[in-house]
């Protein structure tokens, strides 16, 4: 997980971040890919979540084999926040680094950054096309780090690597696992990803882009879930 320029809202330092649900057989069995963080980790030790961190500085300079979808990259093309090509690379980034999958289509790539280079063995480069804009939460006050994060839902169909495979995972999250949607909340998860969850869980089979997009944030005007209308 790298470091990005922060943003600075409320009295609080906030790091740009992507988060990635990998969802697999949406339509019969949904099971959703989810890891657990270690005891020892300074953000949310010990809780399952969704592969996903911080966007790194060079990510917005990584040239995507497919960009993402039009309606996604409107709703995240806001000034003064990371681009919609810098969350899309972070979150396909982060998913390669925390569970060795893979999304890309077939290219060679010489010059592949060191973060990168998983995708140049393979001989693809990265497609943020597959992934879908559906959610946003910002840490709140209180926490060791707080991180403004949007997050990215993904067919495992589009996976370039075998879904079953993790074999070339870093450490960073432990006892990763394809976890069925309904036996996911015992789980010890953080509050926001039950929430992603059951926002998931009511669309499901579809898996475009929401007509809304859900933010959660702690100052909005009635209570901590404003629901951001982002239409098309």
């Amino acid at each position: 997980m790298g470091t990005a320029d922060a943003r600075v809202l409320s009295a609080d330092r906030l790091r740009d971040a992507a988060t990635v649900i990998v969802l697999r057989d949406a339509a019969r069995s949904p099971r959703v890919l989810m890891g657990q963080r270690g005891r020892a980790a300074a953000f949310l030790p010990d809780k399952f979540v969704f592969p996903g961190g911080a966007v790194d500085a060079g990510d917005g300079d990584i040239a995507l084999a497919r960009p993402l979808g039009a309606v996604d990259r409107r709703r995240l093309d806001r000034p003064g926040e990371a681009t919609p090509e810098a969350l899309a690379a972070a979150a396909l980034r982060e998913l390669w680094e925390e569970t060795g999958q893979l999304v890309g289509r077939p290219g060679d790539w010489p010059d592949a950054p060191p973060d990168w280079q998983g995708y140049r063995a393979a001989g693809l480069r990265p497609d943020a096309s597959a992934l879908r804009y559906v959610f946003r939460a910002i840490t709140p006050p209180g926490y060791p780090r707080r991180f403004d994060a949007r997050f990215f839902v993904l067919d495992a169909a589009a996976l370039s690597t075998a879904p079953d495979d993790f074999s070339n995972a870093s450490d960073e999250l432990a006892h990763l696992q394809w976890v069925a949607m309904d036996e996911a909340r015992d789980l010890d998860l953080p509050f926001i990803t039950s929430v992603v969850l059951a926002e998931l869980a009511a669309r499901l089979p579809d898996l475009g882009p929401p007509p809304r997009v859900p933010f959660f944030r702690d100052d909005a005007p009635h209570g901590y879930v404003l629901d951001e209308a982002q239409t098309p």
